[in-house]
């Protein structure tokens, strides 16, 4: 009876134990597309948000308790999105620092929502993501990143300016975050006197854009803004500079990955891209991007968006005083007091958008990018 009981109090001695060391935890999702035509997005997603916990780990973590990064793939996909975000929740996560594309983060946001967990997305441009959440009522849908209609009235007015009187072509390819920001930069670019000859939605995942190509020599096209992904932007230019078709293409954020570079080759010259302005040079970012490259990465793209959202809420769980309420933690956020990241201080509207982006409009030369004067 003696050994029994000793048995089963370091039993209980041992649980107790295990529910202590979990409860010394902050688990926080990272949720993106980990695999696919997009896992250089994940990538920068998951090494900016392990850079992050380290950092704040080391430096005794988040009231006392450290964070657990849980990394998921989404794919990009709005259906595997769901059961994701359906996963996270069971799971008991009350963070996540995701999704990538808004087409993602769209649907999953309502699991979120319902769940009470706290999202915050560090690349998720469509409006309707925080717009539908405020008119729903979901305190806790966020983003560390800018909005389409913001990027579309920087850009918009600069191309109408820069190229009136030139052929200008609107593509964007059907997703939230593509068509989002291509009718975004429409408006704004029309608004501003110059219209375009076309605009239409291409397929994104085909493989032969030759068709269009043709179609671009036909009308004479000098300048194409395309709402959409790396992939698709290099096959149309690779394919256009077989049939020795030149023309000055201009895109949103999507391209900023040297994916884009191995895909167009030599064709992507001179192409140019509007993105916040960025984290890099900033002072702030110093330390972390010296570790992180010392680590054989570099911390371009999402990677900083992604660390200082992980900043972000570290911040909003201190303010608050708990980590078992997302809702207050969103709130604290939302009290209009910036929080110190590696992209500089961010303050979020009530909403849960980030208030004053800046933009850079950069441009690829010789399979490196960097800003230029607009």
């Amino acid at each position: 009876m003696k050994l029994r009981n000793i048995l089963a109090a370091s039993v209980a001695a041992l649980t107790i134990s295990a529910s202590a060391a979990v409860a010394e935890e902050i688990s926080i999702a990272v949720a993106g597309p980990m695999t696919g035509q997009l896992a250089n997005i994940g990538d920068q997603f998951r090494q900016g948000a392990e850079a992050a916990a380290k950092a704040i780990n080391e430096k005794g973590g988040v009231a006392g308790k450290q964070i657990k990064i849980v990394i998921e793939d989404d794919v990009c996909d709005p259906k595997q999105a769901i059961s994701v975000a359906n996963r996270i929740v069971a799971n008991g996560i009350k963070f996540v620092d995701g999704h990538a594309c808004s087409g993602s983060s769209i649907p999953a946001s309502a699991v979120y929502a319902e769940g009470g967990v706290l999202m915050m997305s560090p690349a998720s441009s469509n409006p309707e993501l925080t717009d539908a959440a405020a008119k729903a009522g979901w305190p806790t849908i966020m983003r560390l990143y800018t909005r389409d209609d913001a990027q579309g009235a920087y850009i918009g007015p600069w191309i109408a300016k820069k190229y009136a009187g030139k052929n200008v072509v609107v593509l964007h390819d059907k997703s939230a975050y593509g068509q989002g920001v291509a009718d975004a930069v429409k408006a704004t670019m029309n608004a501003n006197g110059l219209t375009e000859v076309l605009y239409e939605g291409i397929n994104a995942g085909e493989k032969d854009y030759s068709a269009l190509v043709t179609k671009l020599k036909e009308l004479k096209a000098d300048v194409v803004y395309f709402g959409g992904y790396h992939p698709e932007a290099g096959l149309m230019l690779r394919q256009s500079a077989e049939q020795n078709f030149k023309f000055q293409l201009i895109m949103p954020d999507s391209i900023a990955s040297p994916e884009f570079w191995q895909i167009a080759g030599p064709a992507g010259e001179g192409t140019m891209f509007v993105f916040p302005s960025d984290p890099q040079a900033r002072p702030e970012a110093k330390e972390a991007v010296e570790k992180i490259k010392a680590g054989g990465f570099v911390p371009e793209g999402f990677t900083l968006f992604s660390y200082a959202t992980i900043q972000a809420i570290a911040q909003g769980i201190e303010r608050a005083g708990t980590d078992e309420d997302p809702a207050a933690v969103a709130a604290a956020l939302k009290d209009g007091k910036p929080v110190d990241t590696v992209i500089g201080p961010i303050a979020f509207d009530k909403k849960g958008d980030i208030k004053d982006a800046k933009y850079d409009i950069n441009q690829w030369h010789d399979g490196k990018y960097a800003p230029i004067q607009p």
